[in-house]
């Protein structure tokens, strides 16, 4: 039996993306003519029906929208789902939060439950290990408008919400080298996050912009707390240890500051450590975390207010990045200035 055509699959024959596809066949007015016509016979040939699901989601409202996170152990995520919660609520909406646990089949089975549960509309944050947004597809192809936050992936038409990471990289390293650091070491995220490569990119654009030479051996994989450790032990024993540690985020910072102690490192007085989150848990760490403050809350405040505008009007085209200020909060982990 031959699988049922999808939007997808119009859009592929047509070379067209699916969200031109979604928007010609509702007969949307910023699709030209000749394009509408394309479609419509492109879909009659593959002999394309609308789905079920998504037919029953335009006639009957759940109230309800779903939100995929990483992890919720996360202060960031847990401000974010906040953000959401109050906006949502306010509106007459339910949340349905998933966990992907970093786990790329998992975020999967969250899709489905979502689908299930027919939602209304989903804010989602990838996991480390999505390589394909096929399971996403599905949702926005069964009529469940998307909203992206923090970690969005690449080549997907959609509304994002995130923050300038390069940006916001750069400010925290040039920190440390105000400060007169000169050996600055990077605790980095895996390739396959956006967000990590950005926050590199911002790393050695500032060592850059200050003449300061980019050591590779100063820059290791080390995005948790449970691998902080032996990343920061590897760095103290280079035969020019750094000066200044940037994490990636806060968990991994706080592993480090755990492991100097350990090793009897003063910070800052030898070593000064910044992170990114500022989460709740940076200011009772010894000494104090300075780190990068993303503002979760307001994320997840904005986040929601354009994915109801999206379920309100039913609109489906002109997708935008919105981008949360971000700043340092500077604590004892780092010299004042």
């Amino acid at each position: 039996m031959n699988t049922p055509a999808t939007i997808k699959d119009i859009a592929k024959a047509l070379g067209i993306s699916a969200s031109t596809v979604s928007r010609a066949l509702k007969d949307h007015p910023d699709i030209s003519r000749e394009t509408k016509e394309a479609v419509n016979e492109m879909a009659a040939k593959l002999r394309y029906k609308p789905n079920a699901v998504a037919l029953s989601l335009k006639n009957s409202r759940t109230k309800t929208i779903g939100v995929i996170i990483p992890q919720i152990v996360h202060f960031f995520f847990s401000s974010v789902i906040s953000g959401i919660e109050d906006v949502a609520y306010d509106a007459g909406y339910n949340v349905m939060v998933c966990q992907s646990n970093e786990n790329y089949s998992r975020e999967i089975i969250n899709t489905q439950a979502l689908l299930s549960n027919r939602v209304e509309g989903a804010l989602v944050s990838i996991s480390k290990e999505t390589h394909d947004c096929s399971h996403l597809m599905n949702l926005r192809e069964n009529g469940v408008p998307i909203v992206f936050f923090d970690r969005v992936p690449e080549n997907f038409d959609a509304d994002n919400v995130i923050i300038d990471d390069m940006k916001a990289a750069y400010n925290a390293t040039q920190h440390l080298i105000d400060n007169g650091c000169k050996y600055i070491a990077h605790l980095t995220a895996p390739s396959s996050l956006g967000i990590g490569i950005k926050r590199l990119e911002g790393y050695k654009k500032a060592l850059t912009d200050n003449n300061l030479p980019f050591r590779e051996e100063y820059v290791m994989i080390a995005d948790t707390f449970e691998l902080s450790g032996a990343a920061t032990r590897k760095l103290m024993q280079l035969p020019i240890p750094p000066d200044g540690i940037f994490t990636v985020n806060d968990h991994t910072a706080v592993g480090v500051l755990k492991t100097l102690n350990q090793m009897s490192v003063p910070v800052p007085k030898k070593v000064e450590v910044i992170g990114f989150s500022a989460g709740f848990f940076s200011d009772i760490t010894t000494p104090t975390l300075s780190s990068v403050n993303q503002h979760g809350y307001e994320m997840g405040v904005k986040a929601a207010q354009v994915l109801l505008e999206r379920i309100q009007t039913s609109d489906s085209g002109d997708y935008k990045t919105y981008f949360i200020e971000t700043n340092l909060v500077l604590r004892e982990s780092t010299k004042k200035i």
